[in-house]
């Protein structure tokens, strides 16, 4: 049997096991990660996945359908991302939504189908494919694909973009599925299952479409109404006085979201009644002169220093 180590040997034993890491050798290597994945703001895991060309598809444009959410709107976009930086192909906001109809709960899971719906229309209008790819006219909450068409006699194949969640976390049920359900609807090939619908059942492996359906059309948000207002009419007052100043009633959201939806398809580039003609560039360079200093010449600067030494000596 062996004799217990010394005190000496103890230390002799940690200070082999410890090993200086930040060493010289170390900082001269060290490279500081992008400035947006330190500020938290991109997944560039993801990002180069998104962005990737395939090696037999060069300079071949890779849409995504960039879809994010501030406290008071939805923000989709169309992008396509090149060596000089990303560049906006469509978009559509949820503030648009006013123009048709929805003036309250513009960030719900309906706002956000109506926001895709929007977007793709646009797309396709631009594309001049609005006629060839109507998608789901009326949604039903089945799960279905954009498919190829044929055009005089040839196949043309749907507009394809690729989901961009961001950082948000992809539960089944999120709003960004429902804006990805509003493009597919509207007509883009947008690839995707019906894993992360509000619907689907984990243990059967099946969407329920009607429970798709309700919430396409606010079902959700009406349910809610009326238990508010059955149980506590004091919070259903302070929560919904929007909709109750507007005389929007639970029965009425499916009405009011269809409406929406036809509106969208008949005009996805609807501009506000009281927004005017649009001002253009020369104005608005105008506009900005009003609100800067002017620079002054060196003689300007001199005779107003005099001035001041001037006034300075008056004052003695």
């Amino acid at each position: 049997m062996s004799p217990p180590p010394s005190d000496r040997d103890e230390e002799s034993l940690q200070d082999a096991s410890t090993k200086l890491v930040k060493n010289s050798a170390y900082f001269s290597r060290y490279q500081v990660k992008y400035k947006r994945r330190r500020e938290g703001k991109t997944d560039y895991y993801a990002r180069r996945r998104l962005t990737s060309q395939a090696k037999n598809k060069y300079n071949a444009p890779k849409y995504r359908l960039v879809v994010r959410f501030t406290k008071r709107d939805i923000i989709c976009q169309i992008v396509t991302s090149e060596i000089t930086g990303d560049k906006v192909f469509c978009a559509a906001y949820g503030h648009e939504l006013k123009r048709y109809g929805v003036t309250h709960g513009i960030t719900n899971w309906a706002a956000a189908y109506c926001v895709g719906l929007l977007i793709a229309r646009r797309a396709l209008t631009k594309l001049k494919l609005d006629d060839t790819f109507e998608g789901v006219e009326e949604a039903d909450g089945e799960y279905t694909m954009t498919e190829a068409a044929e055009v005089d006699g040839e196949t043309r194949r749907p507009f394809k973009v690729f989901l961009d969640v961001g950082l948000v976390k992809t539960s089944t049920g999120a709003r960004v599925f429902g804006a990805m359900k509003g493009a597919s609807d509207g007509g883009l090939y947008v690839p995707h299952s019906e894993k992360r619908f509000p619907g689907y059942d984990i243990e059967t492996k099946e969407l329920d479409a009607e429970t798709l359906r309700k919430y396409i059309f606010g079902g959700h948000v009406a349910e809610y109404m009326e238990t508010l207002a059955d149980d506590d009419e004091e919070r259903y007052k302070s929560q919904f006085q929007g909709y109750i100043d507007d005389e929007i009633e639970a029965d009425g959201l499916e009405e009011l979201y269809a409406d929406a939806h036809k509106q969208i398809r008949e005009d996805p580039w609807k501009k506000d009644e009281d927004e005017g003609e649009k001002k253009s560039k020369e104005y608005w360079k105008e506009e900005s002169k009003k609100y800067r200093s002017k620079k002054l010449t060196k003689e300007e600067r001199d005779a107003r220093i005099q001035e001041k030494i001037k006034s300075l000596a008056d004052e003695v």
